[in-house]
């Protein structure tokens, strides 16, 4: 179909027109007889201050950010219900279609991929619209930044030296401490430690924490009919009597098989030396017994031992364990007082002293012949010549064959920091009968007043409690077995917690060795 030549020279001159709305450029600028609002031409506003630009040629007519007229509205107003007067073109909005997201010119870009760059300007922006995800970024970093300037001064560096020594020091205290010879779990050397360094408080609430108060009732978990021994009769000779100990009575009501009834635990050229018995020291706390021991000094000498840790190493002339080549006639062993700071008194060995000799500290006086005396230091017992060794703890319990009404007060602050600051847990005494008979009482679940009541049934009338806590409980007694020079322990309470052999090796606090004379 031909078209005119007018028509035909005015496509080949002009330029192509990409909408049926842009204006023509080679036609003479005529106005549209119908009016439908300004002429581009004559009114063409710049870009909101604000706002996004202007359409551009090629735009078609769109809003490039979505963000303009509603979908199907024209320029003028026009829409589908009123598509001006060239009617729908193929470039005017449609209804609303969903595509595929497309972010606008001012729309930070979304977050780079893993492992891209991203460095920042120095001045904190990261290109243009992501000025606060610079500064972010380098806020990131800020903290090291302030780490390192905060080396340099000297004031910071000086602390960390002193931490970092301190830190040194109390690491090698501890293991010292743990290491050391002398016996006892990690957890007793670590409270040890802990006590010789001010921390006291800190290992009473922590034992608070782990107290469990004595079952009430309930029966023994081993028979006290045991340990067996020989007869509690003899026969008396012109040269030698021995002294046989009264049966014991029940305190906590129907005596049970064995109760209270002395046995033969050690004979020295076959005379009874050493005597052993049990007893429930309760009504109420009816399961746990106490064992009793009574050594005969006409048939048995006591030595004092210092231990490796307390009172520590000195000029003793005795040593912190029984080495072999020195268990000949060794016949029994028992623990000693409080740690020496804490015992209210001082410890004396061979013209040495550990602490001070205090008046009035209840003592245990060793003297040369192998005896010992107990009493009151300055009233009943004092220094002399034959004393070799004096060991004292707290006040005395059973004072001229009566039990003082100190016992009962205070018993935290007079008697010790028990675990958990019960008054019933471990606890262990030594007495002197009148007849010159050493008397030794330990076990379980006791209070002060009830070790005083066992000390003097067993007929002490001088007697001072020794050390307290389960950890620290012994007495061991000793069996030659054919072989005299190295004879076997064994614990007299199967209830006591360490190994009846805790002497055969450096042990780390005093104790007394029983020897036969």
């Amino acid at each position: 179909m031909l078209r005119p030549a007018s028509r035909r020279a005015n496509q080949q001159g002009a330029s192509p027109r990409t909408s049926p709305y842009e204006p023509d450029d080679t036609a003479p600028l005529r106005r549209d007889p119908i009016s439908y609002g300004p002429d581009p031409r004559e009114y063409q506003p710049g870009p909101a201050p604000y706002g996004p630009p202007a359409p551009g040629p090629g735009s078609h007519g769109q809003d490039p950010y979505r963000q303009g007229r509603p979908y199907g509205q024209g320029p003028h107003g026009q829409g589908p219900q009123n598509p001006g007067p060239y009617g729908q073109g193929p470039y005017q909005p449609r209804p609303f279609q969903p595509g595929p997201y497309e972010p606008g010119l001012y729309e930070p870009p979304a977050d780079p991929p893993p492992g891209a760059d991203d460095s920042y300007d120095a001045d904190g922006s990261d290109g243009p619209g992501r000025r606060g995800l610079g500064r972010r970024r380098r806020g990131a970093k800020a903290p090291k930044g302030r780490f390192r300037r905060l080396l340099r001064r000297p004031t910071v560096r000086v602390i960390l030296v002193l931490i970092a020594a301190f830190c040194i020091w109390l690491a090698f205290s501890i293991g010292q401490a743990l290491t050391s010879p002398g016996g006892g779990s990690l957890s007793s050397k670590l409270a040890e430690w802990a006590r010789d360094h001010y921390l006291g408080p800190v290992v009473t609430f922590g034992e608070w924490l782990s107290y469990s108060p004595p079952k009430v009732g309930g029966q023994p978990g081993f028979s006290l009919a045991v340990p067996s021994g020989g007869p509690t009769k003899y026969r008396h000779t012109k040269t030698f009597q021995p002294i046989i100990p009264h049966q014991l009575s029940a305190m906590a009501g129907t005596p049970l098989p064995g109760e209270g009834q002395w046995r033969v635990l050690e004979t020295v050229k076959g005379e009874p030396a050493i005597f052993g018995t049990f007893l429930r020291p309760s009504a109420v706390y009816t399961s746990y017994v106490a064992g009793i021991v009574s050594m005969d000094q006409r048939l048995v000498s006591l030595q004092l031992r210092p231990g490796s840790e307390d009172p520590g190493p000195g000029n003793w002339h005795a040593q912190s364990w029984i080495p072999p080549g020195t268990r000949t006639g060794l016949v029994a062993t028992f623990n000693g007082g409080f740690k020496i700071n804490t015992s209210g008194g001082g410890f004396y060995l061979n013209g040495h002293t550990s602490g001070t000799l205090t008046n009035g500290a209840a003592s245990v006086v060793y003297y040369r012949n192998g005896a010992v005396k107990i009493g009151e230091w300055g009233r009943d017992v004092r220094m002399t010549s034959s004393v070799v060794g004096v060991r004292q703890n707290l006040r005395l319990i059973v004072d001229h064959g009566r039990v003082p009404a100190s016992v009962n007060q205070d018993v935290l602050g007079s008697w010790g920091a028990t675990l958990g600051g019960g008054y019933y847990v471990w606890r262990s005494g030594l007495g002197l009968t009148r007849d010159g008979r050493v008397i030794f009482v330990y076990g379980p679940a006791l209070n002060v007043h009830e070790l005083a009541d066992l000390l003097q049934r067993a007929g002490a009338v001088e007697a001072l409690q020794l050390d307290i806590n389960p950890f620290w409980m012994s007495y061991e007694y000793y069996k030659a077995n054919g072989h005299p020079s190295d004879p076997t322990p064994a614990n007299l309470l199967p209830t006591q917690q360490q190994s009846a052999y805790r002497y055969y090796s450096v042990y780390s606090r005093d104790f007394t060795a029983v020897y036969a004379r």
